[in-house]
């Protein structure tokens, strides 16, 4: 799916940026390879020159820091926990999960995947559920993911989100998405 929230998109703006990166040191690394094993000349005042160390260990150093600055921005985005308009707790079962609204008293439920003989045409296998989870657009939400008995992981990968959901500890997670859909 496309993205649906402003973290999604920087990820994969993100994703772009390192890939980019990563082709041109690539192409850089075959095209000395392939002109070192075509041509007989060689330089030898070049086998001791120190500006050439200098630039093979500095160059490295500011592509790590062209990677490294715009990955933490993100990993700062990720975590700014603004004030939510809604709060919903993911607990993870066995075979099913739990939502509570802490918004509201008395709101919650069980969603269930539904069996393979229920499924209608165009939805998919082991995706779809009974009871889905409804969340309003264009507003910050506070995911509080826990786990009733062993490890599970909340994720919606078009909102940009994934939190373990561990037996005895409460992960928080900001959601916010920015069109409507079924995520």
């Amino acid at each position: 799916q496309n993205a649906a929230s402003p973290i999604m998109e920087e990820l994969i703006a993100f994703h772009d940026h390192a890939l980019m990166i990563i082709f041109l040191i690539s192409s850089l690394v075959l095209y000395i390879i392939s002109l070192m094993l075509t041509t007989k000349l060689t330089h030898t005042s070049t086998m001791n020159a120190q500006e050439i160390e200098i630039i093979w260990t500095i160059l490295p150093a500011i592509i790590l820091i062209m990677i490294a600055l715009p990955s933490l921005r993100i990993l700062y985005m990720t975590d700014e926990f603004n004030k939510p308009y809604l709060t919903l707790k993911a607990i993870g079962h066995q075979w099913y999960w739990s939502y509570e609204y802490s918004d509201y008293e008395d709101l919650a439920f069980d969603s269930y995947i539904m069996p393979t003989y229920f499924l209608e045409p165009g939805e998919f296998r082991l995706l779809e559920v009974d009871n889905r989870t409804t969340l309003p657009m264009e507003a910050d939400i506070r995911m509080l993911i826990s786990s009733q008995d062993v490890l599970h992981s909340w994720a919606v990968p078009s909102l940009g989100v994934k939190a373990d959901a561990i037996p005895g500890r409460l992960n928080q997670a900001m959601v916010a998405s920015m069109r409507p859909g079924l995520f």
